[in-house]
C-alpha cells in the first residue's frame, strides 16, 4: 500500500508540474482528488484490510491528500501570477507616445447663429423670454387675433394634441404671456422650437425656429419698427446689405409687412438659392394689432407696439449659404465639421 501511495503521489506532483492553465488545474482536482479519483477509491477500499492496519493507512492516504491540496494550490497561485504578468505586459502603456487628440465639439449652426442674433437684439436692449411648446389654442391663436372660424388658420397646418391643445405653430403665443404678466414698457424676444404639418423637403420642415420679438410702449409708430429691423439685418448681413419692406397681411398686427434683405450670396443679381430675384424673405412684421393689446389688459389708446416674427432656420441657411434646410436637422459630422 505505500508503494502504491508513493507511486500515486509521484505521478500526481509530476502532473500537476507540467500544469499551466486553470482548466488543466481543475482537470487534476476532479480526476486525483474527485469522487471517483484514486484516493476516494483507496479510502472505499480499506473495509479489505485488517483492522490494526486501517489507521496507518487512513493517515497515509490523508497526509497525501493534503500534501497535493497544498501543492494544488501553489501551482494554481503561481498560474495566476504568471497570466497576470503576461496581462501586464500585453497592457503595458507606453506614457512616452503622444497621446491622441479628442475630437473638439463645436456649436450647431442654428445655436451659433441664434447666439449672435441674441447678442444683437440684447445691444437695442430686448430682454430673452421663454414659452411652452404645447401650447393651448386660446395662447396660439384666440388671443392674436384669429378665433375658431377665421380663415387664417387654413394658413397653418397645426398639431392638434387634444380638442383645445396643440403644438405651437408660432412663438407669438409667447408674447401674449408676457403682455399678461408684465407691463409696458415690453421689449422682449422670444426664441425656440415651433411645428406644423409641413412636407419634408429643401425649405420646409414639421419642425423648424422662430424668434418672435415685441416692443410695447407708448408712441411706438412703423418707424421704431423699421429702425429696429434695418439694424438687425445690417448687423446679420453687413453694413452693405439692402433692406425692403412689402405690405403683407398676419392677423395679429396691422398694417403688416414683409422684410426682405439682398441676396447674401449674388449680392443681388439673381441665383438659385434667391431663385432669380435678388431679394431674399427673412421675416414678418408689423403693429400690434389694437385687438390684441386689448385681449391682454393693455389699453390700446394709451400704448402701442410692434412685433416681429424670424425664421431661424431660414436665416442660418441664407447666411451659411446652405442649400437644403434638411442638412440641420441631419447631424451628419461631415456637414457639422464645417462650423
Amino acid at each position: 500500500m505505500k508503494e502504491k501511495l508513493e507511486a500515486l503521489r509521484t505521478q500526481a506532483l509530476a502532473e500537476l508540474e507540467a500544469a499551466d492553465t486553470p482548466k488543466v488545474l481543475e482537470e487534476f482536482r476532479i480526476r486525483f482528488m474527485g469522487k471517483k479519483g484514486p484516493l476516494t477509491e483507496l479510502l472505499r477500499g480499506m473495509g479489505a484490510l485488517p483492522a490494526e492496519e486501517r489507521p496507518r493507512v487512513g493517515q497515509m492516504v490523508n497526509q497525501l491528500r493534503a500534501e497535493l491540496e497544498t501543492a494544488l494550490a501553489t501551482r494554481e497561485e503561481a498560474i495566476q501570477s504568471a497570466l497576470k504578468a503576461a496581462r501586464l505586459k500585453e497592457e503595458t502603456l507606453d506614457v512616452t507616445m503622444p497621446g491622441k487628440r479628442a475630437a473638439a465639439g463645436g456649436l450647431h449652426p442654428l445655436n451659433s447663429v441664434l447666439n449672435n442674433m441674441i447678442d444683437i437684439f440684447q445691444s437695442m436692449g430686448f430682454d430673452v423670454v421663454d414659452g411652452p411648446e404645447v401650447e393651448t389654442d386660446y395662447y396660439n391663436f384666440e388671443c392674436l387675433n384669429v378665433p375658431k372660424d377665421h380663415p387664417a388658420r387654413d394658413m397653418q397646418d397645426t398639431f392638434y394634441i387634444g380638442e383645445n391643445l396643440l403644438l405651437r405653430t408660432q412663438t407669438s403665443a409667447a408674447q401674449i404671456r408676457t403682455m399678461e404678466e408684465r407691463k409696458p414698457p415690453i421689449r422682449v424676444i422670444c426664441p425656440g422650437r415651433v411645428y406644423r404639418a409641413d412636407e419634408v423637403d429643401a425649405t420646409h420642415s414639421p419642425v423648424f425656429h422662430q424668434i418672435e420679438g415685441l416692443v410695447v410702449d407708448k408712441n411706438i409708430t412703423i418707424c421704431d419698427l423699421k429702425g429696429v429691423l434695418e439694424q438687425f439685418a445690417h448687423e446679420m448681413y453687413g453694413a452693405d446689405t439692402k433692406v425692403r419692406f412689402r405690405p403683407s397681411f398676419f392677423p395679429f398686427t396691422e398694417p403688416s409687412v414683409e422684410v426682405d434683405v439682398s441676396c447674401s450670396a449674388c449680392g443681388g443679381t439673381g441665383c438659385r438659392i434667391c431663385k432669380g430675384v435678388g431679394w431674399i424673405e427673412i421675416l414678418g412684421a408689423g403693429m400690434v394689432h389694437p385687438r390684441v393689446l386689448k385681449s391682454c389688459g393693455i389699453d390700446p389708446e394709451e400704448y402701442s407696439g410692434f412685433a416681429f416674427g424670424i425664421g431661424l432656420d431660414r436665416l442660418t441657411t441664407t447666411r451659411h449659404k446652405i442649400s437644403d434646410i434638411r442638412l440641420l436637422f441631419e447631424n451628419d459630422r461631415r456637414f457639422l465639421d464645417q462650423f
